[in-house]
């Protein structure tokens, strides 16, 4: 199954974004969110958390670059990529230094704009930065821990995090124990499949509600898979 990554699009050009949306839904992998104000999209940011932003500059309420700056003021650190009509140095230095990630200039081709979001997402999860969601849970893998829906801290061992990552990183694929054991203990022979079971039980009693009987960390044949 495909991990679903929530993208927000922040446009006031109805057709452009209406068309946006269109494109985004036919991907399973996506689903697109959008505003037409930057007020909106600030507030959009807050309450679903997306997984990338796609901001045009042209806004009629704000300036996107500073709806940027106050976004990233607010410690949003997902992926966002701006929307501009002007092709200069000087708007792609504004832009990037508000604190966006890339920038693309109207027109432009949807494959070339989905190509670089894929590419974005991809570096976004491989960072200390990412944020994943685990059940009730907020995965921050950089600080080693799992966040409540409640707001209390869970504190991981840097393999318990590891295993995380990884398992997530698999989008609910079985991980076999040999990979899991390759890829975060590497090739260390000493290290048994009883050190991962031992690891994965503890996992369990941070995570699950009732441990005995997994809903997030499942049991497969040969290996592991997350459902987050």
């Amino acid at each position: 199954m495909t991990q679903v990554r929530k993208i927000l699009i922040a446009d006031d050009d109805d057709d452009l974004r209406d068309e946006l949306v269109e494109q985004l839904a036919l991907h399973a992998e996506f689903e697109p969110l959008h505003a037409a104000t930057a007020q909106t999209a600030i507030l959009a940011a807050r309450e679903a958390a997306p997984d990338l932003i796609i901001m045009d500059v042209g806004l009629p309420d704000m300036d996107g670059r500073e709806a940027v700056r106050q976004l990233r003021g607010e410690g949003y650190k997902n992926p966002i990529i701006m929307l501009t009509g002007h092709d200069s140095d000087a708007d792609t230095i504004d832009g990037l230094d508000a604190g966006a990630n890339d920038y693309v200039t109207k027109p432009f081709r949807f494959s070339v704009l989905l190509a670089r979001m894929r590419v974005h997402l991809r570096q976004h999860e491989a960072s200390d930065d990412a944020l994943f969601r685990i059940g009730p849970f907020t995965f921050q893998p950089g600080s080693k821990h799992l966040i409540s829906e409640k707001g209390s801290k869970l504190r991981l061992t840097e393999k318990e995090t590891a295993i995380l990552r990884f398992l997530y990183r698999a989008r609910q694929s079985v991980v076999t124990r040999d990979v899991l054991l390759k890829e975060v203990w590497g090739y260390n022979s000493n290290v048994t499949t009883h050190t991962l079971e031992t690891h994965i039980y503890r996992l369990r009693q941070k995570i699950e509600q009732d441990p005995a009987k997994s809903q997030l960390l499942i049991t497969e044949a040969g290996g592991y898979k997350l459902m987050p």
